[in-house]
C-alpha cells in the first residue's frame, strides 16, 4: 500500500476588529490580503468555510496590515468607499470566482437579487449556482454578499444572521 501524500496546513493570520455589529474576524496570508472576514459567533463557519477552499489551514493570532485595520474601521464609521481599496484573494472554482468578483463590484447603497447577477455574469440560468456560491462566499462584508437579496425585494439568507444582514443595508443607505 503507497503512503498517502499529505500537503501541509495553509498558515493565515487572525486578527480581531471590533465593529457595531460585533467582533469581526480577519484572516489575512502572508502578503496581507484578507482571506476571510466573519463574526466571532460565526466562527465555526468561517473555519469550515477556510477548510473547504483551502484543506487544512492553520491560523495563528497575527496582526491584519494597518491599512486592511483603518479600511474597515472606516467603512463602519460612514465611509462606504474604503472597501474598493482592501485587497482580498480567495480560492473557489472559477464559476465562484467570478460571482465573487461581480459582488465587489456591486455599489454600496445598491441590492441585487440573485437572478440580476446570474444575468450579470452572463448565467441567467445560474440563480441556484449564483445563490450557492454567494454562501460560500468567505470574504463578508468586502465582498457584499449582503447586497443579494430576493427577486421579491426580501431579505433572505446571510451567513452572519440577518441582523446584521439589516444593520449594513441601512449602513449603506438602503431603505428597508
Amino acid at each position: 500500500m503507497a503512503a498517502r501524500s499529505t500537503n501541509p496546513p495553509v498558515s493565515f493570520g487572525l486578527d480581531r476588529l471590533a465593529t457595531p455589529i460585533g467582533i469581526a474576524l480577519l484572516v489575512t496570508d502572508a502578503e496581507g490580503a484578507l482571506r476571510a472576514l466573519d463574526w466571532a459567533d460565526y466562527e465555526h463557519r468561517m473555519r469550515e468555510l477556510l477548510r473547504l477552499h483551502y484543506g487544512a489551514v492553520d491560523l495563528s493570532d497575527q496582526p491584519a496590515p494597518a491599512e486592511l485595520r483603518t479600511g474597515l474601521s472606516r467603512y463602519f464609521e460612514g465611509d462606504l468607499g474604503q472597501l474598493s481599496g482592501i485587497a482580498w484573494r480567495i480560492a473557489g472554482t472559477p464559476f465562484q470566482q467570478k460571482v465573487w468578483t461581480a459582488l465587489a463590484e456591486i455599489p454600496a447603497g445598491t441590492t441585487m437579487s440573485y437572478g440580476a447577477l446570474a444575468a450579470r455574469i452572463e448565467t441567467p440560468r445560474a440563480i441556484r449556482a449564483v445563490g450557492h456560491a454567494n454562501g460560500s462566499n468567505p470574504i463578508s462584508v468586502v465582498l457584499p454578499c449582503h447586497r443579494l437579496i430576493g427577486a421579491d425585494g426580501s431579505l433572505v439568507k446571510y451567513g452572519g444572521g440577518l441582523d446584521r444582514k439589516r444593520w449594513l443595508l441601512r449602513h449603506e443607505g438602503v431603505e428597508i
